[in-house]
């Protein structure tokens, strides 16, 4: 029976003895009171009653958010910003030995960090300057906490929280900002329209013009076509006659029955000429030769 509780013991000392380290993980041991190793991953073996996990460290990057801290700005305006810490342990030895409290130690450290800062900037430029902000206080709290181990990846302000009246006069600048944006796109467009309006009955009229400038070329053309082509039948209606070379008699007697044609109107008006008996003596003459003929 004692055989069997002091071999259960000897397992239960051994098994105390191994340590298995997990992923992303690392133990800080110490010997007699005093820093002996860091474990990384892995299986170790300890000395019982000798040696102790003193710390367990995650190598995990870390989140740490912490409440809104409230600051004043250059112009006297008090605000609340809360931020939010992205860091990861580098050295667990450092960490284990150079400070108790890293959490908090942060925390107070990025809160008087952001009043400094924020002192030195005014409610604008505190507004419009995050990445400023979280530049430099990543960067004050890094060196500050490289003796601890810690590295700060980066800082970001998550929220900045300006006094109620601060808030309403901002969203009243806000709203008469976009009313005047609107009034400006409203009458750009309005001037826009005009301009289109008035380029379209410009386009218009010239284009109306250019047709009718082009009718009365057309008609005149056609006119100044047909002008010519009378004249041209006229001429050679002359050049056919004087190629024929008719006589005396033949012309007067076409003349005579071109009168004859013209008194057949009603409306029109026959001049007799000076020389009507000499025109009668030919009519008589030509008269007596078709008589012959028969």
């Amino acid at each position: 029976m004692y055989v069997i509780v002091v071999l259960v013991l000897l397992v239960a000392l051994v098994g105390s003895c191994v340590k298995i380290v997990p992923q992303a993980e690392a133990y800080v041991v110490e010997r007699l009171g005093a820093y002996q190793d860091t474990w990384q991953v892995g299986l170790h073996f300890m000395v019982p009653f000798i040696d102790r996990v003193a710390k367990k460290v995650t190598l995990k990057e870390q989140v740490a958010d912490f409440l809104p801290q409230p600051v004043i700005t250059k112009d006297n305006v008090t605000m609340e910003i809360d931020t939010v810490v992205y860091f990861q342990i580098t050295d667990p030895k450092l960490l284990a030995y150079g400070i108790t409290t890293p959490l908090a130690a942060i925390e107070n450290l990025t809160a008087t960090t952001l009043r400094n800062i924020i002192g030195d900037l005014e409610l604008d430029e505190t507004l419009t300057s995050r990445d400023h902000i979280n530049g430099r206080i990543r960067i004050i709290l890094d060196e500050a906490t490289d003796p601890w181990g810690i590295k700060i990846n980066r800082v970001e302000v998550r929220n900045i929280i300006p006094p109620k009246d601060i808030q309403d006069a901002m969203e009243k600048q806000m709203r008469a900002e976009r009313e005047r944006r609107e009034s400006i796109l409203k009458a750009e467009g309005e001037k826009r329209s005009a301009i289109l309006i008035a380029e379209g009955v410009k386009e218009s009229t010239i284009l109306q013009a250019e047709a009718e400038k082009q009718k009365r070329i057309k008609e005149a053309e056609g006119q100044a076509e047909s002008i010519r082509m009378v004249q041209q039948a006229t001429a050679d209606g002359l050049r056919m006659i004087r190629e024929a070379c008719p006589s005396k008699e033949v012309v007067e007697l076409e003349s005579l029955k071109a009168l004859e044609k013209l008194g057949q109107s009603p409306s029109s008006k026959i001049l007799i000429p000076s020389d009507i008996a000499g025109l009668a003596g030919l009519a008589t003459a030509l008269k007596e030769v078709s008589v012959d003929k028969k």
